[in-house]
């Protein structure tokens, strides 16, 4: 019934040249005058642009970087012994890089800026973990990085982490609760059956026993945002202590819910409070992706 779920881009650089011609005019008393001819100046030559995968209000991420992207996750997704498609793998890396950039402009709009010593903190750290520094980049060689991308996408990935973080931290530990129990059915005339008893005065607790007899349709503790089925939640929500629903139909089944308690300020549970800040990471990217210029679009 839980809701169980919340790089590198090399920027190209234009060389620009310019040509300029001049024109010599010898001349002697022997020679004819010939007319002055005024030279025409060539037009300045332009770098062909570098590709761009995708851009994120302005930013850009090459080709060649997101083709390393891609190739970088179908080999993690090979090593775990997955097997994905391309048009799904596509979509995955370029979901994760606009939520990344998404991330790290982010932080540069709340002023966070990484330092370089901070990179390279993280970089020493990272050559620790690896065996040092030959080991590092031995792997980034491996994984289709260089130095320079290698730098350019832990830098943004830090900024990234530290948005992240603020998301986070912003959803609170206590929130309105409900104890809640159901009584699960797999027919609906079966459920308009059970929910007619109730209403005769069946005792609920007793029929949730009987359809569950491990759990007895306990649902435990939850807040808004938790479950996998709003329909569910706005049905529990609506109730008071000792008050059951109607049958509330989902993808699982007819439900029939009971409100045992009410609690407006209670502790999430971790497993709650986890939900809920991944929950509060979608909708930040979600708002920020409708506040964006994406191309090509989402």
């Amino acid at each position: 019934m839980k809701v169980k779920k919340p790089r590198a881009f090399a920027a190209g650089f234009l060389l620009l040249a310019s040509l300029a011609l001049s024109a010599c005019n010898n001349r002697t008393i022997l020679e004819p005058t010939l007319p002055t001819v005024t030279p025409t100046l060539a037009p300045t030559p332009t770098e062909t642009p570098i590709p761009a995968a995708l851009s994120v209000n302005g930013e850009q991420v090459s080709q060649a970087n997101f083709d390393a992207e891609l190739a970088r996750y179908q080999a993690a997704q090979s090593a775990l012994g997955k097997t994905v498609s391309p048009a799904d793998a596509t979509q995955a890396v370029r979901a994760d890089l606009i939520n990344t950039l998404l991330l790290a402009q982010g932080a540069a709009g709340y002023k966070y800026v990484v330092d370089d010593a901070t990179l390279q903190s993280r970089l020493e750290a990272l050559a620790t973990q690896t065996g040092g520094p030959a080991a590092l980049t031995a792997w980034e060689t491996a994984h289709g990085y260089t130095d320079q991308s290698f730098r350019q996408d832990l830098r943004r990935q830090i900024a990234a982490a530290w948005m992240r973080d603020q998301v986070i931290a912003s959803v609170p530990t206590t929130a309105e609760q409900v104890h809640v129990k159901q009584i699960l059915l797999y027919n609906s005339d079966e459920a308009q059956s059970v929910l007619n008893q109730l209403q005769a005065g069946a005792d609920f607790n007793a029929l949730a026993a009987q359809y569950d007899p491990q759990a007895h349709g306990e649902l435990g503790w939850f807040p808004r945002g938790y479950l996998a089925e709003p329909a569910l939640e706005e049905a529990a929500f609506a109730l008071q202590p000792g008050q059951h629903s109607a049958v509330v139909q989902t993808e699982l089944g007819y439900h029939i819910l009971l409100v045992v308690e009410r609690d407006p300020a209670r502790p999430l549970s971790p497993d709650a409070l986890l939900t809920l800040q991944e929950r509060a990471i979608q909708d930040w990217l979600l708002q920020r992706q409708k506040e964006s210029a994406i191309t090509p679009a989402p």
